[in-house]
């Protein structure tokens, strides 16, 4: 069992900044993927950005140059720092961790982006 809890999540406005974490423990040995997913009101999850244990990363398009994936694997944290948010960013972020064939979501954290 893995367990994942994220923070960082709250109301900011558009073009500002949020830092998201997210802590992994339980069964936690040999994790190599980690990364974020996030659905918004009345829409279906979506990949946000992901980051192998050796640092690749790779994420979706629509936040491309804006956010920002890293991962401190003697915390078993990975972050995501979010720059230049628009009212589109605004959903629940889901960190993930796939291990062992099962995929291990976190409860999530809303991010509102508004005025």
């Amino acid at each position: 069992q893995v367990q994942l809890v994220e923070s960082g999540g709250g109301l900011v406005q558009p073009g500002g900044s949020l830092r998201l974490s997210c802590a992994a423990s339980g069964s936690i040995f040999n994790i190599d993927d980690m990364g974020w997913y996030r659905q918004a009101p009345g829409k279906e999850r979506e990949f946000v950005a992901v980051i192998t244990r050796g640092g690749s990363t790779d994420c979706a398009d629509s936040v491309k140059g804006r956010f920002t994936i890293s991962r401190d694997n003697a915390k078993n944290t990975v972050y995501l720092q979010m720059n230049s948010l628009k009212l589109e960013d605004t959903a629940v972020y889901y960190c993930y961790v796939p291990l062992h064939g099962i995929t291990y979501w976190g409860k999530g954290t809303l991010v509102t982006v508004s005025s």
